[in-house]
């Protein structure tokens, strides 16, 4: 049996570990032994990588995953797409939905990997239905939890569901790293015989089961699983492609990794840790086991970024009071799972509960959409004090929001004008607007500058 290995140090890997801080230019010369490699897809774009290149990085998330399929021939490239949410945080009108996925397959994307934060699949039919119409890959997810309502006949439940809507393959995304070696062989095992199509597995190192969990999953008779090249793997990341690799051909299985060039590209990595190291992207704390995590539930993405927002604040000292609170307001919002952007949501509002001094004192508008029904149905039951407190009578809504929402993306093109210079920069601009506007004017200064010294330069030359 073969088992299929998806290298994530171009996503999850970094997105885990640094905040998704890492530059085109710092990957890019090691592209070409990444596609040699064996792997069976690279997972580089989506997530938190389209707002960071924006945000962070000055780069145009297009141009970056059209310079990686330029030098990944024979590889599938990857990404990770919320759903109805698409890159960011809101849900977005279908037009749009439709429109960024086939752009993305456009630009050379080829496995899509679809997932709604709270398993409510009418938030994934569109980018699904449209994937399927792309010719790409479409991978449905089942977001991976524990809580009193989840067990493993609802998990199967959902897998049946995902066949119907017609993706190709299933993906359990244990985000946060719980799931457990016997959890995982249950519910693959369950899921094999109630699916035809494959089954994948995703965690993370956080709590110190990956390694295990994904063992045992193969045993169960496991499609495929994610790894990071090992100088980007363990902590909150996931864990190591060589590790596993050794490990599972020894057990018989088959990977088609080839551990020379493996060899090479953690070489290169390496180097490009020691640099993260030195600087400070790379916090020490994201690199143990936690596991605490098997109680609050953080993912790797969200610990990173909750520890960011702590030190920007001068607040870092009460993380642990914060991480004691994130399991108390997921309880209240209905046993969310905590992947982006209930994990942001979760993570943001335990730490304004705690820092504020009183629960709920302050709640962020995008916890007030959750309430209101606007990222779909809730899997278990939402406290009412906290909606009667928040919407104040207003009513909830239970049908599909995105029903309700305008096409945007032609009135969106008119709107920013020349602003704009293709639709994708259209696409950017609904995703983020005012990140991606900053960005266009920074991208227009940058090439006048460019012009100008050109110019000079030739007047020079001329002379």
């Amino acid at each position: 049996m073969k088992v299929k290995i998806t290298e994530t140090v171009l996503r999850d890997g970094n997105q885990s570990l640094i905040a998704t801080r890492m530059p085109f230019s710092d990957f890019e010369p090691i592209l070409e032994k990444l596609d040699q490699a064996g792997y069976h897809s690279l997972e580089c774009w989506g997530g938190a990588t389209f707002d960071s290149c924006l945000r962070y990085l000055d780069e145009d998330p297009w141009e970056r995953l059209r310079r990686i399929k330029a030098k990944v021939k024979n590889t599938k490239l990857q990404m990770l797409l919320r759903g109805q949410n698409i890159l960011g945080y809101k849900h977005y009108p279908d037009d749009v939905v439709r429109k960024f996925v086939a752009h993305a397959a456009q630009n050379g994307m080829d496995i899509f990997r679809i997932f709604d934060a709270l398993n409510d699949f009418r938030n994934i039919e569109v980018a699904v239905d449209e994937t399927l119409k792309q010719g790409a890959h479409a991978q449905g997810c089942i977001c991976y939890t524990t809580s009193p309502i989840h067990n493993l006949e609802k998990y199967e439940a959902m897998g049946i569901e995902l066949e119907k809507l017609g993706v190709h393959s299933i993906c359990i995304k244990d985000m946060a790293g719980i799931m457990g070696p016997q959890e995982a062989y249950d519910l693959i095992k369950a899921l094999k015989k109630s699916v035809k199509i494959p089954v994948f597995l995703h965690t993370h190192s956080t709590t110190g089961l990956g390694p295990m969990t994904y063992m045992k999953a193969v045993e169960a008779g496991c499609d495929g699983i994610d790894t990071a090249i090992s100088s980007f793997s363990g902590g909150t990341s996931q864990p190591a492609t060589e590790s596993l690799n050794y490990a599972l051909k020894q057990m018989g299985f088959e990977t088609g990794l080839n551990e020379k060039v493996l060899k090479e590209i953690n070489d290169f990595f390496k180097t490009k840790k020691t640099d993260y190291i030195a600087s400070g992207i790379l916090d020490a704390f994201v690199m143990g086991t936690e596991t605490d995590a098997l109680v609050y539930q953080v993912p790797g993405g969200m610990l990173s970024n909750l520890i960011a927002q702590l030190k920007a604040q001068n607040s870092i000292n009460r993380l642990d009071e914060v991480l004691e609170e994130t399991p108390r307001v997921r309880k209240d919002l209905g046993y969310p799972p905590l992947v982006t952007p209930m994990s942001q949501m979760v993570g943001v509002q335990a730490a304004t509960n705690v820092l504020a001094g009183e629960r709920y004192k302050m709640v962020s508008k995008e916890v007030r959409a959750y309430l209101k029904g606007e990222y779909g149905q809730a899997p278990g039951e939402v406290d009412p004090e906290l909606i009667a407190k928040v919407l104040e009578g207003e009513e909830v809504i239970t049908g599909r929001f995105a029903d309700t929402l305008e096409p945007a993306f032609d009135r969106t093109k008119k709107e920013i004008g020349s602003l704009a210079r293709n639709d994708e920069d259209v696409l950017s601009y609904i995703a983020f607007p005012q990140v991606a506007e900053k960005y266009f004017l920074r991208r227009e200064e940058k090439e006048s500058r460019t012009v100008t010294y050109s110019i000079i330069k030739k007047e020079v030359e001329t002379v």
